[in-house]
């Protein structure tokens, strides 16, 4: 049997799943192939969506026009701002999600979105086809660059044109995206026990990656790790903390679609000396210290014997208790991800006094998985070895359902730009270019540039303190970044696109506001002083008074008659809420220093970011940079002077020698 697509995504999880509907959403003609239906966009470990810069993403993906915000707040069970007591740069959005409802309203989206279909398989092996291509001949050490076009030389050139499955059923593909998470290769381990599967009771994939690396791909393996589920049936809750959510429950999409699930709190608790006793007996089993597991784990979410290892003077380690839906006992543990043997692991908990009676659904385990060398790739996501072969995900070395789930969106954009889409206009999506994000753009574009220059040796995690324009990419301002580019696109639908331009005329009139309207000292001195901050002696303009720390629109909005009929007057049938637009105001206002600095300093380095390289350079034969600078630029390839300067290894003056020799 022999079906033919434009695009076809292999595996339906976080990755997958924004792959697909993003290239069908485009126009592109596409299939999505999982082993399992019932298991789409599977959370595979813990229950929620968000966190630590996590949050930020899916604030992206959902400005872009992606599902993964829609999806989690309808699936939301429990919403919090985090970091709340730091800089807006830092504020992150994380939501706990019902595990079952999630994967529901994801299927729900799929079937409802045009140009999609879907089939339950298992991935064998890709096909290929040689190709002659043309290509410009690079001169060595840029001679005669300003001579013209150098001569064409031909070689030949790999391109995927399909994928076969263990049906014996092929799916011809204009292009082909691999999202397939853990799975290939994927190897459990309990204790000394072992089990090939890509998670708990899924079996592995077993012949793709040898499918893929015949054609020079380099991969490796990589480990990661899932704590215990805990039956609420059997817990103490009365001798654990409990942590709510936020009084008022907030959204991750900038659309405002709240789930109307009852909410639920989490619980925290600690370990003690005495499970940290019993989990050091059962070292001599552990998988990870008996040379059973030879691959590296995420370093910024360790299991529990890596923190007993690691921290050997900590008397106990924070675990979270989170609900995995409004209608399941089921419980999950985070912190104590574990790949001891299953008695260790029991036991050790049944020291803590909230757990004395612990019953569990299954133990924890760790997981290894080959995954593929992401300075392969373009900032497209698109091979450099294979043509039209795309790859997103836990594959590129990434740990995470957000990271995926941008690497998705941005793989799915492109191969459908490949497939010679076209626009509502007629012509080619994005001119024909690749689309891709800049690190002053969005956390995702930090995400994929350092995947693609720098390189993985851990599972990468994203976090505020990777991306330099920080205060540039907050979370509040997603839409305003980036939803007029997927606009444009046609990735973004009409009714989002008006909403951000409708609350950005709003923030306008409301800073306009606050930077004019004038406030006499009698009529704000006493809410001042009760405020803790100093009187004023003077008339001073709304803007100046916000910047001070102590002053929020939340505390002097009630003092203040000509503010709230201003906010009353401006915010008038917004689709978002009176809050929003005073936080974004308030933030403009409060570090436009700090916002300004970013912005200059951002525009210095895009001036590197707009000088291409590609094919300029023999680095080979480029003696005058460092020998680890010639063979990091041989090997990663960059296409813009300012990605070579990210490349671990190339120094500054290695780019200056580039600049001169581009000079000449």
């Amino acid at each position: 049997m022999k079906f033919h697509y434009d695009v076809v995504v292999v595996g339906a999880g976080h990755a997958g799943c924004e792959a697909a509907a993003a290239a069908a959403n485009l126009g592109a003609k596409t299939c999505l192939i999982t082993m399992d239906m019932n298991k789409i966009a599977q959370m595979s470990c813990n229950p929620a969506v968000g966190g630590i810069a996590k949050g930020q993403i899916v604030r992206e993906i959902d400005a872009l026009g992606g599902q993964m915000g829609i999806v989690t707040d309808r699936a939301s069970i429990q919403f919090r701002m985090l970091n709340r007591s730091k800089g807006p740069a830092m504020w992150s959005p994380r939501a706990q999600c019902d595990r079952e409802k999630f994967i529901w309203e994801w299927r729900r989206v799929l079937d409802q979105t045009g140009n999609l279909c879907l089939w339950q398989d298992q991935v064998k092996e890709l096909i290929f086809e040689s190709v002659e291509k043309q290509e410009e001949e690079g001169e060595n050490e840029c001679k005669n660059l300003d001579s013209g076009k150098s001569p064409k030389k031909s070689e030949q050139h790999v391109r995927v044109v399909g994928v076969r499955t263990y049906t014996d059923t092929e799916f011809e593909a204009k292009c082909v995206i691999i999202t397939v998470g853990t799975f290939l290769n994927g190897l459990m381990h309990i204790g000394r026990t072992k089990l090939q599967g890509g998670r708990c009771a899924e079996p592995a994939s077993l012949e793709l990656t040898e499918s893929i690396t015949k054609t020079g791909i380099r991969h490796g393996r990589m480990k990661t790790g899932t704590p215990v589920r805990i039956d609420k049936r059997s817990v103490d809750f009365s001798l654990m903390e409990e942590q709510p959510g936020d009084e008022v429950g907030g959204c991750f999409s900038y659309l405002n679609e709240r789930s109307g699930l009852r909410q639920l709190p989490c619980w925290i608790t600690y370990t003690n000396e005495k499970v940290h006793e019993v989990l050091r007996s059962g070292f001599a089993d552990s998988p990870l210290y008996n040379g059973q597991i030879q691959s590296i784990g995420p370093r910024y979410c360790p299991s529990i014997e890596t923190k007993l290892h690691t921290f050997p003077d900590k008397n106990q380690h924070m675990l979270f208790l989170e609900p995995e839906g409004t209608d399941t006992n089921e419980m999950y543990l985070n912190g104590f991800s574990s790949s001891l043997p299953i008695d260790t692991q029991l036991n050790a908990l049944r020291e803590i006094p909230a757990f004395r009676n612990l019953r569990v659904y299954r133990p924890g385990y760790a997981i290894e998985y080959d995954f593929f060398d992401p300075t392969q790739l373009t900032h497209s996501l698109e091979s450099k070895m294979v043509e039209n072969l795309f790859f997103a995900g836990q594959v590129n070395g990434t740990t995470g359902y957000e990271e995926a789930a941008g690497q998705g969106l941005i793989a799915g954009i492109n191969a459908a730009i490949k497939c010679s889409v076209v626009n509502a206009e007629g012509g080619p999506l994005n001119g024909g270019e690749p689309f891709t994000l800049s690190r002053n753009e969005a956390y995702i574009g930090v995400l994929i540039d350092d995947l693609v220059t720098k390189g993985v040796d851990e599972p990468y995690r994203m976090f505020t303190s990777r991306a330099e324009y920080r205060i540039l990419l907050r979370q509040d301002d997603a839409d305003m970044r980036l939803t007029e580019k997927s606009y444009q696109l046609g990735l973004a639908k009409r009714e989002r696109y008006e909403r951000m331009v409708a609350k950005r005329k709003m923030i306008e009139e409301m800073m306009d506001f606050c930077q004019n309207f004038s406030l006499k000292p009698a009529l704000i001195n006493a809410a001042l002083e009760a405020l803790g901050t100093t009187p004023l002696s003077q008339g001073i303009k709304l803007a100046d008074l916000l910047g001070r720390p102590q002053i929020s629109f939340g505390n002097i909005l009630p003092h203040i008659v000509p503010l709230q009929k201003a906010v009353e007057k401006i915010c008038l049938n917004a689709d978002c809420s009176k809050e929003e637009i005073l936080e974004a105001t308030e933030i403009r206002i409060k570090y436009s220093g700090y916002i300004a600095r970013e912005q200059q300093a951002a525009e210095k380095m895009l001036r590197l970011e707009n000088i291409k390289i590609t094919g300029k350079f023999d680095y080979s034969n480029l003696s005058q940079i460092s020998i680890e600078a010639r063979q990091k630029l041989q090997a990663i390839q960059p296409v813009t002077l300012a990605q070579a300067s990210r490349i671990p290894g190339v120094s500054p003056s290695d780019i200056n020698i580039m600049l001169v020799l581009l000079g000449r």
